[in-house]
């Protein structure tokens, strides 16, 4: 029996989008993004890692956000395990990408393992954006394949300049990766709930960062979510007397 594909994906009253387009919106993705390896790279360095620790981290780990936690943490003195497992649950939203992505692209089973390396927040962005399944499966082909090779291409860079300038914190470049984390998220905060959240998290990740270990004020910043999802479902609850006059 041959094997059964799933139906392409078009949204309704969106015309199909040319492989030229999705290719070059990928690529300005890639691009932008792939550049912060440098930030890494130097802020890795300058947290004790070597330039191989540097480099296999980025090329297995390959999630911007949850690298730079973790070096972030150890920068602080923070405990290796404490700093992992902040990073760790840091890196479990791909999880989710994943299981929208793999209804989405569909790909055959013997490159679904290799496909999951590139899930991360680009990629999914790039793929959801996308007219078609076709479309999809270039522009998350695309943006993996441009923001792996310049991401660990300007980690390497990065961690073999900082290197070379001796004490990154003499040059402020120990900053360098937390303002590119911020400068990422800051567009992702466009509903109120979303800049509750981010708001709610700086608070919680700053209050306790003189009171707790260095790496476990990131997991304590993980809180913020449920606390606004219950805010929000106590406020928009029906109240007692509105139940009693259904």
């Amino acid at each position: 029996m041959a094997e059964q594909t799933a139906p392409p994906v078009i949204r309704d009253g969106t015309p199909a989008k040319p492989d030229a387009a999705v290719v070059r919106d990928a690529l300005g993705v890639g691009v932008a993004v792939g550049l912060s390896g440098f930030a890494f790279g130097v802020t890795s360095a300058g947290s004790g890692l070597s330039l191989l620790q540097t480099c296999v981290l980025s090329l297995l780990v390959f999630t911007g956000a949850s690298q730079f936690a973790l070096v972030g943490a150890l920068a602080a003195g923070g405990n290796p395990f404490t700093a992992a497992a902040g990073a760790f649950f840091l890196g479990t939203r791909n999880a989710f990408y994943g299981l929208r992505l793999s209804q989405l692209l569909a790909l055959p089973k013997a490159v679904r393992p290799f496909a999951a390396h590139w899930v991360i927040d680009e990629t999914t962005a790039v793929a959801l954006a996308q007219p078609s399944r076709r479309a999809a499966r270039i522009g998350f082909t695309a943006t993996g394949l441009t923001l792996y090779v310049l991401w660990n291409l300007t980690t390497f860079l990065g961690a073999l300049g900082a290197e070379a300038i001796g004490d990154t914190a003499a040059w402020g470049l120990d900053a360098a990766g937390p303002a590119v984390f911020l400068a990422l998220l800051a567009p992702m905060l466009k509903s109120a709930t979303e800049r509750a959240t981010a708001g709610i998290a700086v608070l919680l990740g700053l209050g306790l960062l003189p009171v707790l270990p260095a790496g476990v004020p990131v997991l304590a910043a993980a809180l913020a979510a449920p606390a606004v999802l219950w805010a929000q479902g106590r406020r928009t609850a029906p109240t007692g007397r509105e139940k009693d006059s259904r």
